[in-house]
């Protein structure tokens, strides 16, 4: 209803009727804050639909971009850690150097022993610690294997060239395998010199003669040994010596070239080892293929050798075997 202003002369609206204005207002603007909202909403994930990533999440750097904004990269996995039980540990004095010298302990290579015998076999010992009346009996035992053999064969073992072959051929034996009672610190013999040398050292065209172990019969070549000191370089002699000292056994090439190797690896630390060798085996000459002019070659390269294709290359030419 209007109210009459008598001041004025005008109807002005009654306060009833202002307040249900702006009330009416006030829903309006609420409902179209409202509508805004949810417009806002649905337009956000229409634009999340269509690829685009929400306000405030940052895309992983990945090599290529994800097409979906679900399509997230996995995260790793976290390492698990090991529990471990620590239990009390109990720690070893030092051993002084009496005690050291009293109880030698085993090296942890099994090329050198803790007496310095290199691969020792079985009887190595029971034959390097017999004394004079052993020697006899092994040598009698040996001359009665031969004499059995040349009687297996065929021939007449008490005719006159025979007669001494036994015994001969034992003693021949014990020469070719004499290895196995060396001593590799004997050989060195403290023969190693601080020289601050670096550079490669080679000795080449070293003689071999050893045994072969499948048929008792000889295979003979060439070696060529070469090292790369660290600061320690061996005599030259020792070598060849160490070289003698494997190949005085019951061998295959193969095991020869990497005993020497090793060897050489173990007594002067350098920086690398490479062992050539070259042979003929009479086992392959004189029987089986029969091939006279066929010759063997293998090869052991330790440390830089093994390494550093240019070393080991470098080697190679120099021996002549990269030719």
């Amino acid at each position: 209803m209007a109210r009459f202003d008598s001041s004025s002369g005008s109807e002005s609206p009654s306060p009833a009727i202002d307040g249900e204005k702006n009330t009416k207002r006030s829903k309006s603007k609420d409902s179209g804050k409202k509508r805004s909202r949810d417009g806002d909403s649905k337009g956000a994930n229409a634009a999340g639909a269509n690829g685009a990533h929400t306000i405030g999440e940052r895309r992983s750097s990945v090599s290529k971009p994800a097409r979906d904004f679900r399509d997230k990269p996995e995260p790793s996995p976290k390492k698990k850690k090991r529990r471990t039980i620590s239990t009390p540990a109990t720690v070893k004095e030092a051993p002084t150097p009496d005690e050291a010298g009293d109880s030698p302990a085993r090296s942890p290579s099994p090329f050198i022993d803790f007496d310095g015998l290199s691969r020792p076999s079985v009887g190595t010992r029971e034959r390097l610690e017999e004394d004079d009346a052993q020697k006899e009996v092994r040598l009698a035992r040996m001359k009665g294997a031969v004499r059995t053999l040349l009687e297996c064969v065929g021939e007449d073992a008490d005719r006159e060239g025979l007669l001494a072959t036994p015994a001969r051929y034992a003693k021949a034996m014990l020469h070719f395998t004499k290895g196995y009672q060396e001593n590799v610190r004997d050989i060195v013999n403290g023969a190693i010199f601080q020289e601050g040398h670096n550079e490669m050292v080679i000795v080449k065209d070293i003689e071999i003669f050893s045994m072969c172990e499948h048929h008792l019969v000889p295979f003979t070549g060439k070696m060529h040994i070469g090292y790369i000191p660290a600061n320690a370089v061996i005599g030259i002699s020792k070598l060849p010596r160490i070289a003698e000292m494997f190949a005085r056994r019951l061998q295959i090439q193969e095991r020869l070239t990497k005993d020497v190797a090793n060897a050489i690896m173990e007594i002067l630390k350098p920086q690398g080892v490479a062992v050539v060798m070259e042979s003929s085996h009479l086992c392959m000459v004189m029987r089986g293929v029969q091939k006279t002019g066929s010759t063997t070659i293998t090869s052991c390269v330790l440390g830089c050798f093994e390494s550093k294709e240019k070393t080991r290359n470098e080697f190679l030419s120099l021996i002549g075997v990269n030719r």
